[in-house]
Order: structure tokens, then sequence, then C-alpha cells
């Protein structure tokens, strides 16, 4: 599960604002994503995404994902 800091949570919301790309690790497997928008879902924060290469929409909630890493 990750806990992000402020700082982590700045970095994703400035790669939210300027679509750059994020590394994300969930259960062994990583993802790099361009992330649309952090919303909240009952109580689980998830970061919608798209994949930068096919386009295709996918969705992380932060208690599943292991890592992230802004791309810069």
């Amino acid at each position: 599960m990750a806990h992000l800091t402020p700082a982590d949570y700045d970095a994703l919301e400035r790669a939210i604002a300027h679509a750059t790309r994020v590394v994300v690790m969930r259960r062994g497997t990583e993802y790099v994503i361009v992330p649309r928008r952090l919303r909240t879902e009952g109580r689980r924060e998830v970061i919608e995404a798209t994949n930068p290469t096919t386009g295709d929409a996918l969705a992380f909630s932060l208690d599943d994902i292991d890592t992230i890493t802004v791309v810069r």
C-alpha cells in the first residue's frame, strides 16, 4: 500500500496538471501511466489514468499501489 507524503501528493498533482508520466507498481507489475485525475470512491482514493501507448483508460486505488514514481 502506498503511503503518500505531502510531497508525493504534490508531485502527483503536478503530474496530473502537466500530463506527466507516472510509474506505478502494483502486485509486482509496473505500469507507466498518464494520470488524468485523483478522485475518491467511498473512502478510497483512485487515480484515473490512461496508458500512454494504447490510450486505454485505467484506474488504480491508492490502497492497492506499492509505489508511485513521477517520471520527470
